[in-house]
């Protein structure tokens, strides 16, 4: 289970179901005391009680399940259908459904006799709320950048640099010569690379008469291949990556100033891993960096 493919917006969302399950501990009605006898205020039933059902059903599980199966989405590599739906589909209809029916029960009125008037309660009001946020956000998280940005740092991978100059410190390393996000210091994917100016050791690291890996003018390696030295490289535009099995629906998006990690070649094409730890094909490689 990866932690780190969790986002900004799920981070909300969990939030919202830990105060949704303490809100339902809590009284459902209030009670606004008017005579000389106000009654047993700790009598008030909260929202596991059969004396308000089905609030349980409807406002408390319904939210819970929601952000359960919002969460668990994010853990999927393909979020695939399940009955015609996605787990975060279902999610975010559940979602809705629980805050429409705590909605409604704002409106019922109060209860009154002659000695107090019993209304909406504490309980009541925060389960709004809490509902409210984890509908909110499963439908707009994946419409604000500032919402799909990773909940947890990425990892930091210790991979051999191709160049012989030791492991890079981890995701968005600027590469020599540039810094992170603007002009990329390496070379371009398939050039031809400077002459070796850092003694016998770079130089041995290098093919001879190529690129750290991709010799100018031959043909690229076959998956998998044994000369095939994992790397770093930016795009220089937004693009898109596939799944390995050969699937068409992106499962992410590379974004030009952040540092990926070729992990394998296939043709043309190279295999890279996101900060997340997803891995998919990039079949456009024209005009990438490498670190």
């Amino acid at each position: 289970m990866n932690f780190r493919s969790l986002t900004r917006g799920d981070g909300v969302v969990i939030g919202a179901a830990v105060l949704l399950f303490v809100a339902s501990f809590l009284d459902y009605y209030s009670v606004d005391c008017s005579g000389p006898y106000c009654g047993d205020k700790s009598d008030m039933p909260n929202l596991w009680e059969g004396k308000v059902f089905p609030a349980l059903p409807s406002i408390v599980l319904a939210g819970l399940i929601a952000a359960a199966l919002i969460v668990a989405s994010r853990f999927r590599p393909q979020d695939r259908p399940v009955l015609g739906l996605t787990l975060a589909q279902w999610g975010t209809a559940l979602a809705v459904f629980a805050t429409w029916t705590t909605l409604w029960t704002m409106f019922d009125g109060p209860l009154e006799d002659i000695n107090s008037k019993i209304g909406v309660g504490i309980g009541r009001i925060l389960a709004l709320i809490a509902n409210l946020l984890i509908a909110a956000f499963a439908l707009f998280s994946d419409r604000l950048p500032a919402l799909k940005a990773p909940l947890m740092g990425a990892p930091t991978p210790q991979v051999q640099s191709p160049y012989g100059t030791g492991a890079h410190p981890g995701y968005g390393y600027p590469g020599p010569g540039g810094p992170a996000g603007g002009s990329f210091g390496g070379q371009p994917y398939g050039a031809p690379q400077p002459a070796d100016q850092s003694g016998p050791q770079q130089a041995a690291a290098q093919p001879a008469g190529g690129t750290g890996g991709v010799p100018a003018g031959a043909q690229a390696p076959a998956a998998g291949g044994s000369d095939f030295a994992p790397f770093w490289f930016a795009v220089p535009v937004s693009r898109p990556l596939f799944p390995e099995d050969g699937g068409q629906t992106p499962i992410a998006e590379l974004a030009p100033g952040t540092w990926y990690l070729a992990v394998d070649q296939r043709g043309a094409a190279l295999v890279a891993q996101t900060q997340d730890g997803r891995r998919g094909v990039l079949q456009d490689t024209s005009g990438i960096q490498r670190g």
